[in-house]
């Protein structure tokens, strides 16, 4: 587990905890490193709510079918990002999305019980380590309403200029990389993907940005 040590050191969820107390934290919450091929799906639509997840290395991303079969991708996640978090609070007895690995990936699993109770040992730090996950779900709630905000636009433009808005401030840069590939950034931003594809090249030629696979730059 030290391998991951900076990876861990990077996550929300153990800020303020020191290194020794984190060596002595992860055996106690049941925690345990999987390893994910690309497109297995890690937690399906569902399942109990048994355990949050970091990852470590690679990248899922989290998706919602409706009922006629339509995709939508909910958010993704990479190094360090905690998933399944709100769930695992709420004790769901069925998560309502499907985790699925968008590359190969290694995760590590909490048993979601072991997080929200202190256990018999009173560590001194699992009290901290709430706290974290507080700050967590109430920072989560701030990138849903953020989407919210995207899909709620009337067109395709607007709904893909108002996205790549939210990447280049989150970039700092006009120049950036989404995490998406066409088809993913269609489900994620709702729309079809024929459509999408349209609407980029009408925004290439008016000027306004130009892009090559998942990298964009905005005028």
């Amino acid at each position: 587990m030290k391998k991951y040590f900076s990876v861990l050191r990077d996550c929300p969820l153990f800020m303020q905890i020191r290194d020794e107390d984190l060596l002595t934290m992860l055996p106690c919450l049941g925690a345990k490193a999987e390893r994910f091929e690309k497109k297995f799906t890690v937690i399906a639509e569902g399942s109990p709510a048994r355990h949050i997840g970091i990852i470590l290395s690679g990248s899922v991303q989290i998706i919602r079918m409706d009922y006629y079969g339509n995709r939508s991708i909910v958010s993704t996640a990479g190094p360090s990002e905690i998933i399944c978090e709100a769930f695992a609070c709420a004790e769901v007895s069925a998560v309502p999305v499907s985790i699925v690995a968008s590359e190969d990936c290694t995760i590590l699993l909490i048993e979601s019980n072991r997080m929200m109770h202190t256990c018999d040992n009173s560590c001194g730090f699992h009290q901290q380590l709430i706290f974290n996950l507080m700050k967590d779900l109430a920072a989560k709630n701030l990138q849903f309403h953020q989407k919210l905000e995207i899909t709620a636009m009337r067109t395709t433009r607007e709904k893909l200029l108002a996205y790549l808005s939210q990447e280049e401030k989150k970039a700092g840069s006009n120049r950036f990389t989404i995490p998406f590939d066409r088809q993913a950034l269609a489900d994620y931003l709702e729309v079809d993907r024929s459509g999408l594809s349209a609407e980029i090249s009408k925004l290439r030629k008016e000027g306004v940005l130009e892009s090559r696979k998942n990298e964009f730059t905005l005028f």
